[in-house]
């Protein structure tokens, strides 16, 4: 109701414009904030992409022949790029759930300093370059590796999987245990039982990986509404599925020393390396503590990469055995 000028407001409608007015200047501020250098470079998951270049660089690394050291650089920057590019994607679509959980209530986008076109234009620009730039610098094998593995992120596992299975997970580590095979591609031009070892090895650490993650995360993930294991079929279920993983995960990890591809050096690290990840999983599969889940997903990533680094100094020791500088 409109105030007569020789009227003063009330306790009650001054409180009510103060609070009003405090919310449209909120609003001014948000609308008028600019995305910063910081937010596109978020928008790339920049700890997702360090495992990427990582994983790519021992795919490329490994892999028999060599690359030219700058087309080695451009091959493996397209690599990282075309990962960060697939993460845009994936914010820009799921910038709805993001905005309801604590995790990622902070993102660019639901946070409001960055509109969603935004990042879904630098996500599909990207994603072209680095394709295109991988099968200038390389090979078009590899270029072709690196679209499937953006679209499947972006497409089938954003889209399709993560909002309508809690095997989401399962299927969609598909494109994160992708980038080995990428790099081994982008050097030889072809494929064999070398990358795909490394890709199954990613492939069925990602389940334990994430499901601990989940765990601990239940809240965030019920709210949203996303079907991981532990919303649909319970927290035991999931620390059981954990165990099982984490089971059949070991033995690939030992599995390059056998096909020749590592030494003892490194069956040893990954036998090491497995008993604690499968002793974690047990401990998680008897208790239920949250905070074994949360020790269990954070040795899961020093897991990844102590194998990964493994690998890499296995073949530089063997590399430096072959060149004879100890004969």
């Amino acid at each position: 109701m409109a105030l007569r000028n020789d009227q003063t407001p009330t306790a009650d409608s001054a409180a009510l414009s103060a609070a009003l007015g405090g919310r449209i200047d909120g609003m001014a501020a948000t609308a008028l904030e600019a995305p910063g250098v910081g937010d596109f470079w978020s928008l790339l998951k920049p700890r997702v992409m360090s495992l990427v270049i990582f994983t790519g660089f021992a795919g490329m690394y490994l892999a028999p022949g060599s690359l030219h050291p700058l087309v080695f650089a451009i091959s493996l920057f397209a690599i990282a790029a075309g990962a960060g590019a697939s993460g845009a994607i994936n914010q820009w679509y799921d910038r709805d759930i993001d905005a309801l959980m604590e995790r990622t209530r902070s993102r660019p986008i639901p946070a409001g300093r960055m509109e969603p076109a935004e990042a879904l234009t630098m996500g599909l620009v990207i994603s072209a370059l680095s394709i295109l730039v991988l099968g200038l610098a390389a090979n078009w094998l590899a270029a072709g590796l690196l679209a499937f593995t953006i679209f499947f992120y972006a497409v089938v596992y954003t889209i399709w999987l993560k909002r309508s299975t809690p095997q989401n997970i399962v299927i969609g580590g598909a494109a994160g245990a992708l980038p080995p095979v990428i790099g081994w591609a982008a050097v030889t031009g072809s494929l064999s039982i070398e990358p795909l070892l490394l890709f199954a090895l990613i492939f069925m650490w990602t389940p334990p990986h994430f499901w601990a993650l989940a765990l601990y995360r239940n809240d965030d993930y019920t709210r949203a509404k996303v079907p991981m294991l532990p919303v649909v079929a319970g927290e035991p279920e999931t620390r059981k599925q954990i165990l099982i993983y984490s089971v059949l995960l070991v033995p690939i990890g030992i599995a390059p020393y056998f096909v020749g591809m590592a030494s003892v050096f490194y069956a040893g690290i990954a036998g090491i390396v497995g008993s604690i990840f499968l002793r974690l999983a047990w401990q998680l599969l008897k208790s239920g503590d949250h905070a074994i889940a949360r020790k269990l997903f954070g040795f899961s990533i020093l897991y990844l990469f102590v194998l990964f680094l493994a690998l890499v100094l296995d073949q530089a020791g063997r590399d430096v055995i072959a060149s004879g500088v100890f004969s």
